[in-house]
C-alpha cells in the first residue's frame, strides 16, 4: 500500500508538471492576449480591435490561434470562427469546446469576455494537438501505474515470504517451548541483523526461564527430601507423646519440640519466599538511595557480640559512605548471611573480616572473608543452588538456603556472588572470601 501510494503521487506530480503545465501556459497566454485586445476596445473601439484580431491571425504560422469578434446583433465583425460557440454556458470566462473554424472541427480552449454595448470576444486556442499529448501521458500514467501495481504485489509477496523465513527459526522455537520443550533455542545466523538481536534476546529469556524451571524442580525435590525428615520427626514425637505415660512435663516436652521443628520449617518456607520475591524482581519497588556504611555497621554490630560469644573476632573495614541503589533491608539480610555463615564453619578463636569499597562504573563490593575449612572447587559452583550443603557440613545447622539468597538479592541489584579462597594473611586453614558485587550486570 505504500509502494502503490508513492507511485499515486509520483503520477500527480508528473501530471501536475507536463499536462497540468501546458494548460497554465495555454490559459496565461490567452488571458494575456484577451487583455490585450480589450485595452485596444477601450482605446478605439471595435474596428481597432478587428484590425488587432486581423493581424494576429495573418501572423499565426502554426494556425493554432481562434478569434471571434461579435456585434450586438450576432454578427461577426473577425475572427476565424464560423460561429458563436454553442458549448459556452453563459456568464463562463473559461471553457473547452468544439469549434467550427475555416469549415473543420477542432478542440479549443477559449477565454470568453463581454467587452460592453452587446460586444463580445473569444479568444482562443487549438489544443487538439495538446489533447492527444495529454491521451498519450494518461495512458503511459495507466500502464505504468499498473507495471507498479505489479510490482507492488510481487514485492509484497517475496518480502512477505522473505520475512516468514527470516522469523520461521523463531516461531519453530515458540512452538517447542509451548509444547513443553524447554531445551529448544533459535538458531542465530552471521548477519547479525535485527532478526539475529530477536533471536539472541530470546534465547536469553529462555535461559533465563529454564534456570528459574530448574530452581522449581529443584526446590519441589529438596522439599521433598529435605523437609520430609523434620516433618517426620515432629510427628513421631508427637505420636509419642500420645501413646507415653500421661506426664504433664513430657507432654509439654514434646509439643515444645514439635513446635521448634514446625518453627524451623517455617524459616525454610519464609526463606524460599524471600528468595522467590529476590529473583522475580518483586522488591525493586523498595529501592532507594541508600548509604551501605551505617547498614553494613549495623549487621556487623550485631554479629560481633554472636563471634565474641565464640571467642571468635569480627573485623571491618568501611568506607565513611558507600552510596547506592537498592533495598536496604534485602542488602543487610544478604550481608549477614555472609557473616553468619563465615561465624558458623570458623572455629574458635579464628578471624572474619567484613569490608565493602566502591568501584569504577558505580559499582560495589561486599565481602566477607573467614578463617575456616572453606569450599572445595566443585562445590563452590553448586553454593548458590537452594538446599545445597557440602559434606562437611552436614552436621552444621542450617536448611541450605542462605547463599541461595544471598546470590538472588545480589542478582536483583544487578550483580551476582563470588566464592573464592581467603587471603593467605587472614588464614591458617583454607578460608572462604565470599564477594557480593553490585551493579556489574
Amino acid at each position: 500500500m505504500i509502494f502503490i501510494g508513492a507511485t499515486a503521487v509520483f503520477a500527480l506530480v508528473f501530471w501536475y508538471a507536463t499536462a497540468g503545465s501546458l494548460d497554465r501556459q495555454t490559459d496565461a497566454a490567452l488571458r494575456t492576449d484577451a487583455l490585450s485586445l480589450v485595452e485596444r476596445w477601450r482605446e478605439a473601439g471595435s474596428a481597432a480591435v478587428a484590425e488587432a484580431i486581423a493581424e494576429r491571425l495573418a501572423s499565426d504560422v502554426e494556425g493554432n490561434s481562434i478569434y471571434l469578434l461579435m456585434n450586438p446583433e450576432g454578427r461577426r465583425l473577425a475572427g476565424n470562427l464560423d460561429r458563436w460557440p454553442q458549448g459556452v454556458p453563459a456568464g463562463t470566462d473559461w471553457a473547452f469546446d468544439t469549434v467550427q473554424r475555416d469549415g473543420l472541427t477542432t478542440e479549443a480552449r477559449l477565454n470568453v469576455m463581454e467587452l460592453g454595448n452587446g460586444y463580445r470576444l473569444a479568444v482562443g486556442r487549438d489544443v487538439t494537438e495538446k489533447q492527444r499529448l495529454r491521451d498519450l501521458l494518461a495512458e503511459g500514467i495507466a500502464w505504468s501505474a499498473f507495471a507498479a501495481l505489479i510490482f507492488a504485489v510481487t514485492g509484497a509477496a517475496v518480502l512477505r515470504r522473505a520475512l516468514e523465513q527470516r522469523l520461521l527459526p523463531a516461531a519453530q522455537t515458540a512452538e517447542a517451548i509451548a509444547a513443553g520443550d524447554l531445551s529448544h533455542r533459535v538458531p542465530l545466523s552471521a548477519r547479525n541483523d535485527e532478526f539475529d538481536r530477536l533471536g539472541r534476546s530470546m534465547n536469553t529469556m529462555l535461559d533465563r526461564i529454564d534456570r528459574l524451571m530448574e530452581g522449581i524442580r529443584g526446590v519441589s525435590d529438596s522439599i521433598a527430601h529435605d523437609l520430609r525428615t523434620p516433618i517426620a520427626r515432629a510427628r513421631a514425637k508427637l505420636e509419642e507423646a500420645v501413646v507415653g505415660p500421661d506426664d504433664p512435663e513430657t507432654l509439654r516436652a514434646a509439643m515444645e519440640r514439635g513446635i521448634t521443628d514446625l518453627d524451623n520449617i517455617t524459616r525454610v518456607f519464609e526463606a524460599l519466599l524471600r528468595i522467590a520475591e529476590a529473583e522475580a524482581g518483586a522488591r525493586r519497588a523498595a529501592f532507594a538511595q541508600t548509604d551501605l556504611t551505617p547498614v553494613l555497621a549495623d549487621v556487623a554490630e550485631f554479629y560481633g557480640a554472636v563471634a565474641e560469644s565464640r571467642g571468635q573476632v569480627l573485623e571491618t573495614d568501611l568506607p565513611p559512605v558507600l552510596e547506592t541503589v537498592g533495598d536496604r533491608d534485602l542488602l543487610a539480610q544478604a550481608a549477614g548471611n555472609l557473616i553468619d555463615n563465615a561465624l558458623k564453619f570458623t572455629p574458635e578463636g579464628g578471624h572474619v573480616r567484613l569490608t565493602a569499597r566502591a568501584l569504577p562504573r558505580e559499582r560495589i563490593e561486599i565481602v566477607v572473608e573467614d578463617s575456616g575449612p572453606g569450599l572445595a572447587p566443585e562445590d563452590r559452583a553448586r553454593a548458590g543452588t537452594r538446599f545445597f550443603r557440602a559434606d562437611s557440613s552436614r552436621a552444621t545447622p542450617g536448611s541450605g538456603l542462605g547463599l541461595s539468597l544471598v546470590r538472588a538479592v545480589a542478582r536483583l541489584h544487578g550483580g551476582d556472588l563470588l566464592l573464592e579462597d581467603a587471603p593467605q594473611e587472614l588464614r591458617g586453614s583454607p578460608g572462604l572470601r565470599a564477594t557480593i558485587r553490585l551493579g556489574s550486570a
